[in-house]
Parts: structure tokens; sequence; C-alpha cells
């Protein structure tokens, strides 16, 4: 971890830590374990977090904007009101995270795993959402106005996703799996 020039060692074993409130702003928090860690509030802006351990983590109204979170584990996370502007999700866990109205514009979460998370109320615009599996996610009203991807770009995965007054674009979902969806306006999607 580094901590205004201090960097804590890949792999030390911060599960279930109490660093709500903490200033970790641009800290090295690569590949440490923070499980169960109560990170409520805490600015994380630009930290690096790739290949941490977040599971089950507490990270509600943290602001996470800009941070290095690729290939993070945040099964079953907490991300309510978190500010994730920027960031960068790319191939994350996040199977069963909660990110409910959370603040996700500009992020890539390419390759990421979202199947069963709660994205309810949450703000897309921009993000890219290449490859993403969100099967089963909730996704009713966010924000999912995306950001132009080529046309050799994976597509998501909405496979039986929730879409019921989510703001979408066509370029959304043009290309985006959509067996069994709910779609914005109720329907459900063959």
């Amino acid at each position: 971890m580094k901590i205004n020039g201090f960097k804590i060692e890949p792999g030390v074993n911060l599960t279930g830590a109490n660093l709500s409130g903490a200033n970790l702003s641009k800290a090295d928090l690569t590949d440490v374990n923070l499980s169960d860690a109560d990170l409520t509030g805490a600015n994380l802006i630009k930290a690096k977090l790739s290949g941490a351990d977040l599971s089950g983590a507490e990270l509600s109204y943290a602001n996470l904007s800009g941070a290095k979170l690729s290939g993070a584990n945040m099964h079953g996370a907490n991300l309510t009101d978190a500010g994730l502007h920027g960031a960068d999700l790319t191939g994350a866990d996040l199977y069963r995270a909660n990110l409910d109205s959370s603040d996700l514009r500009y992020a890539v979460l390419s390759g990421a795993k979202l199947s069963f998370a709660n994205l309810s109320g949450t703000n897309l615009l921009g993000a890219d959402l290449s490859g993403a599996d969100l099967t089963y996610a909730n996704l009713q009203e966010a924000n999912l106005y995306q950001r132009p991807i080529g046309d050799r770009t994976p597509a998501a995965n909405l496979t039986g996703a929730d879409l019921w007054r989510a703001n979408v674009v066509d370029l959304v979902l043009e290309r985006a799996i959509l067996t069994g969806t709910r779609m914005p306006d109720g329907t459900i999607h063959d």
C-alpha cells in the first residue's frame, strides 16, 4: 500500500480492517487482501487496486474515481453511492456486488463479471461495457448511454438482465445478447 509515498507489499492481509473515511488517495494496494474491510467513505482516488481482494468489502460512499481495479475480486462488495468515475475495472469480478446509485461514468468495465449485480440507478454514461457479463444484473433506471465501440468489440451479455425504465440508446443494445432481458418498456426480449 502506498500512502503519500508509502507502499505495502502485495499480498498483505488486511481482512476485516476498519479503514472507513481513510485517505488512501493514490495508494498502492496492488494484490492486497481487503476482503470484508470497511472502506465506507474512503478516499481512494487514483488508488492502485489491481488484483486486490475486495470481496465482501464495504465501499459505500467511497471515492474510487480514476482508480485501477483491473482483475480485482469485488465479489459481493457494497459500492452503494460510490464514485467510480473513470475507474478501470477491466476483468474485475463484481458478481453479486451492490452498485446501487453509483457513478460509473466513463469507467472501463471491459470483460468485467457483473452477473447478478445490482446496478439500479447507476450512471454508466460513456462506460465501456465491451464483453462485460451482465447476466441477470439489475439495471433498473440506470443510465446506459455508452460511448461508440468498434465492430470487433465483444458484445455485452445482458441475458436475463432487468432494464426496466433504464435510459438506453440503440447503440448499447444493437450488439448485446438480450435473451430473456426485461427491456426498458417492461417487455421481455426473446
